[in-house]
């Protein structure tokens, strides 16, 4: 700020001084002044020599804050149209990011179809998630309280949407958290398998591309859709299939094997490694009662 206020005083005063010597008024006629090459050197090789300073600790201070501590608190964040989910390392998957107080946490980033933004503006982080290429980031929550969490990067139809929160706790009710495995998303304990598939796939962003009501969207609706017949194109031809329990596993992990009719290939990422084989199955019971 320092520099930047001598550069700005003393050419606002410099651009005053010229326009006050060489008004029309002292120069009625139009004179050649020459060029000096000893202050265009001098111009040049200063600025240039400070603006290298500046990098150099700029990049000195940067490149160390790259790199998580050691013992940083590992979390995977997945982001997809148009939400993210937060993986921790005992396997419990929330919507919500919880992280503990004063201890550094490190973010695995991984995006599921396009380019997203990660931003959370408290802690001043903002790291964009590319497909295909694992990123990350890492910061220490020094507060308690719930942070806003946003998609920076303009993702399609539902971006504005794809927000959700950082909640920052102490360490001791933390740890009490992490370790309860009955409470997965959102804290949330459910035992149905139906009210279990319908958390999952809201938590995979499933509703942002279906709907529950039969509208169309992004993707074909869930409503009756189980035992009903649909047309699908499979390699180039059309083919009549029920939709039963295979086709739902198979339409999870193999998007684009088999394109309902009228619908576009390639918007839809499989989910093999995501979602288990008894994922699959609550999802299933969901969408059996959408009659």
């Amino acid at each position: 700020m320092g520099i930047s206020f001598v550069f700005l005083i003393g050419l606002t005063f410099t651009m005053l001084y010229f326009i006050y010597k060489y008004n029309r008024k002292k120069n009625p006629v139009a004179t050649q002044i020459e060029g000096s090459t000893k202050l265009e050197i001098i111009w040049t090789v200063i600025p240039t020599l400070l603006v290298l300073v500046m990098f150099y600790y700029g990049w000195a201070g940067w490149v160390p804050m790259r790199n998580a501590p050691k013992d940083s608190f590992n979390i995977q964040v997945t982001g997809r149209m148009w939400n993210y989910t937060f993986q921790y390392e005992n396997g419990k998957t929330t919507d919500t990011l919880f992280v503990p107080m004063n201890k550094a946490v490190k973010l695995k980033l991984i995006s599921m179809d396009v380019i997203h933004g990660f931003y959370i503006p408290a802690f001043r982080i903002k790291e964009d998630v590319v497909p295909g290429r694992e990123k990350s980031a890492w910061f220490i929550a020094q507060q308690e309280g719930l942070f806003e969490l946003f998609c920076s990067e303009y993702c399609g139809l539902d971006h504005s949407y794809m927000y959700t929160y950082v909640k920052a706790m102490p360490e001791q009710k933390f740890n009490a958290w992490y370790v309860d495995t009955t409470k997965h998303v959102d804290a949330a304990v459910v035992d149905s398998p139906t009210a279990n598939g319908k958390r999952i796939m809201k938590n995979i962003g499933c509703f942002a591309c279906h709907t529950v009501d039969g509208n169309k969207l992004v993707g074909p609706s869930f409503k009756g859709i189980y035992g009903h017949k649909v047309t699908v194109t499979t390699g180039g031809n059309d083919r009549e299939v029920t939709v039963d329990d295979e086709y739902i596993k198979k339409s999870i992990y193999d998007p684009n094997a088999d394109i309902v009719k009228g619908y576009n290939k390639g918007l839809m990422q499989p989910y093999v490694g995501q979602l288990s084989e008894d994922d699959i199955k609550q999802i299933t019971e969901y969408l059996k009662t959408l009659k």
